[in-house]
């Protein structure tokens, strides 16, 4: 027995010594030299030194991939179609690649490294994103756990977006991170605030990103954003809008909210924001003076852990079964949510079974 302990202690030393030898001859020895990126059958032509993730690469020369992870291969947010160059599929993307976008070579792009010639397919929409030089000209706490960042545009001096989007904030290394990263955050200001934007962002338990916003920004820092990012906006139909979040789900929820107000849009609207206790609640002021303000909207928050100091006679259980209670048929209806995966999931299934069709409900999931 003890010798077979033996052994397996020594193929793991073998096997982990091997792993580190690779990454340090990778990262100071392999030099891949100057490659080509054809992007869109030629469109454009990018020589670009290899060696970097395709990711990093397109970003230095100005394309942004959106990323919600900051590239760490973990949102599964930044794929693109690699028709040329981009080798075998690695174990670290085939969990986020289905097998039709495997067989038609998509990639996540920031686990992709450049090492020779590649041929790509990029969305158009991504070459209408910017990077923004901006101020913090404002730090709010929403919650314990929620401040509610706004930031002056400088440079580009105002931004054009649709409601639901989101945007990439640069956090520059500190004690937490020995480099920049990038996190992605839904926009909760409307689309006519063209000069600022605003976020609301919850603190994570050691996030990089999170706990620099909590923690460390000040009001006249500077920051660097790029965006904006993604296709959660209000589809234009006739159909009743159901939204559910909790949380910073709240962010592109108020930003669409705010944005049906300005143009007067008619349609009927309930918004289901599911919170544990009285402490995880906000904007619901702003929410009460929109069911004024909009032809047919409810606000319906429900808190999952009520405290006896809460004196709460509203709804109460888990946001399901609030939406349970509440929705007697998906018919002529489309979903929008906005939160956890499991939130999201279980919030799925109830309006499937209410009738609602799958491919009318969208969704953001915070990974």
């Amino acid at each position: 027995m003890q010798e077979i302990l033996t052994a397996l202690i020594v193929c793991c030393a073998i096997s982990t010594g091997l792993a580190i030898l690779i990454l340090i001859v990778d990262a100071t020895i392999g030099n891949y030299g100057e490659c080509e990126i054809d992007v869109n059958d030629g469109a454009k032509k990018l020589k670009v030194e290899g060696g970097q993730s395709l990711l990093s690469t397109l970003k230095s020369e100005g394309i942004f991939i959106p990323s919600a992870c900051g590239g760490k291969g973990s949102c599964g947010l930044c794929k693109l179609k690699v028709t040329a160059g981009g080798g075998e599929i690695l174990p670290t993307e085939r969990g986020w690649l289905t097998d039709d976008e495997q067989n038609n070579g998509i990639r996540l792009s920031c686990q992709l490294k450049v090492k020779n010639d590649l041929k790509l397919q990029i969305p158009e929409e991504y070459f209408l994103v910017k990077e923004f030089k901006t101020e913090v000209i404002s730090i709010k706490d929403m919650t314990h756990d929620i401040k509610e960042v706004t930031l002056k545009l400088l440079e580009p001096s105002n931004i054009d977006f649709r409601a639901g989007q989101f945007m990439q904030i640069m956090v520059p290394e500190y004690e937490l991170s020995k480099e920049e990263v990038y996190r992605a955050y839904s926009l909760s200001s409307p689309p006519s605030q063209h000069d600022s934007v605003e976020f609301e962002i919850r603190l994570v338990p050691n996030g990089i990103c999170t706990t620099f916003v909590h923690k460390y920004l000040k009001e006249g820092d500077k920051l660097t954003v790029n965006g904006p990012y993604g296709d959660f906006f209000l589809r234009d139909t006739e159909r009743e809008i159901v939204f559910i979040a909790g949380g910073s789900g709240m962010a592109p929820i108020k930003s669409i909210l705010f944005d049906m107000k300005e143009k007067q849009n008619k349609r009927r609207a309930r918004y289901f924001f599911g919170a544990v206790s009285k402490r995880d609640l906000f904007h619901v002021d702003t929410m009460r003076q929109l069911e004024k303000e909009l032809d047919d909207f409810t606000f319906i928050p429900g808190l999952s852990g009520a405290l006896p100091e809460d004196d709460w006679d509203g709804e109460t259980g888990l946001i399901t079964e609030i939406l349970a209670r509440h929705m007697s048929s998906g018919d002529n209806t489309e979903a929008y949510l906005c939160g956890s995966p499991g939130m999201i999931n279980a919030c799925v299934e109830v309006l499937k079974a209410k009738g609602v069709p799958e491919e009318l409900i969208y969704f953001d999931k915070f990974a």
